[in-house]
């Protein structure tokens, strides 16, 4: 699977992103600075890191969406192409119009930074197929802003459609109906808080992230097969 790293102004999740990345789907997988207006030849995962993209101007992912790349970026997950938003990149995803909702101050206001536990939703997508259903996950946080909100419909949708992937049994943040991750209609986005990329080496303490790589590695296989 070729995988492109997205680098934004104040990216500081990029490196863990690209570590990830090489590690577990694409030895050869680059970074993409945010100015280029197009990606890689052949490029399958768009992967967006996190980090305080443009330093949170106006609000956090605001600015980055509007960066050249962000047009490659739809128009890769228009023709179906894969896109992967952790914390910030989620955050980009949400403003790019790519997610539905959008990620607002954390409810204590206090910046997290913990491993926290998860649930598997729902193991029937591209990325949580190497899952078990009601699975729990250790996964770290860090971030300021990740309380995710939506109005009731758009939570009803999520809800009715097994968009919520992730949930947070421990809701550190607020979000709604405890929501880490959620996915896009067709299934080829993904925004999600907290940071698989860092939980994918027993030195780190948890391996729990790479069940989501070799996810979309095995469906990238199937697919070519």
């Amino acid at each position: 699977m070729n995988v492109a790293v997205i680098q934004f102004p104040g990216s500081n999740c990029d490196a863990d992103a690209l570590h990830a990345a090489r590690m577990n789907l694409d030895p050869s997988a680059r970074f993409v600075w945010h100015t280029e207006e197009g990606l890689p030849a052949g490029t399958d995962l768009v992967f967006l890191p996190g980090g305080f993209s443009y330093g949170d101007h106006l609000r956090s992912g605001a600015v980055a969406a509007r960066s050249p790349v962000m047009q490659a970026v739809k128009a890769h997950a228009e023709r179906g192409g894969f896109v992967l938003g952790i914390c910030n990149g989620f955050q980009v995803l949400t403003e790019a119009g790519l997610l539905p909702g959008a990620l607002s101050r954390n409810q204590d206001l206090h910046f997290l930074c913990k491993p926290v536990h998860l649930r598997v939703e729902n193991n029937q997508t591209a990325f949580t197929s190497a899952y078990t259903p009601g699975q729990t996950l250790e996964i770290p946080i860090a971030h300021g802003e990740g309380n995710y909100y939506a109005d009731a419909q758009t939570i009803e949708a999520l809800e009715g459609e097994g968009r919520i992937i992730f949930r947070y049994l421990d809701n550190p943040n607020g979000s709604l109906n405890d929501i880490a991750g959620i996915v896009s209609e067709r299934g080829n986005v993904l925004g999600m808080m907290p940071h698989p990329e860092r939980a994918v080496e027993a030195l780190l303490g948890s391996e729990d992230g790479r069940g989501l790589f070799q996810s979309l590695k095995q469906h990238r296989t199937e697919v070519r097969s």
